[in-house]
């Protein structure tokens, strides 16, 4: 299988000008254990079903240590106009989430995905 690397991320099988660059905004939790089930279930009912509405959203990866009541939220956007442009709707959501599961806002930083390699 043909990889190239092309604006920052890996996709099989595309020519270079075919790439498109994807941005990460990354969202570290930190809470009582059992409060990250509570935070997946908001998350599930009303985070991502909102986000679908956002322009440029292309989805989201919830890591969890379910030991240290740790948890990390990584939203995927088409471009970094679309991350930026959700800056106040995603404010309002991670917030939501959080207050569901007793969470603190650790932190919140943004990225470019440098790599991108999906099971084929």
């Amino acid at each position: 299988m043909d990889r190239r690397v092309g604006t920052g991320v890996l996709w099989p099988s595309r020519r270079l000008e075919e790439v498109a660059a994807l941005f990460a905004r990354v969202s570290t939790f930190r809470g009582p254990a059992d409060g990250i089930d509570l935070m997946v279930k908001q998350a599930q009912e009303s985070v991502i079903p909102a986000a679908r509405q956002l322009t440029g959203y292309r989805g989201i990866l919830v890591l969890g240590d379910r030991g240290s009541g740790k948890s990390i939220a990584v939203t995927l956007w088409e471009s970094e106009a679309a991350m930026r442009e959700s800056e106040e709707a995603a404010n309002k959501l991670r917030s939501e989430a959080s207050e569901a599961g007793g969470e603190e806002i650790v932190s919140v930083e943004r990225f470019e995905v440098l790599l991108d390699e999906p099971d084929s």
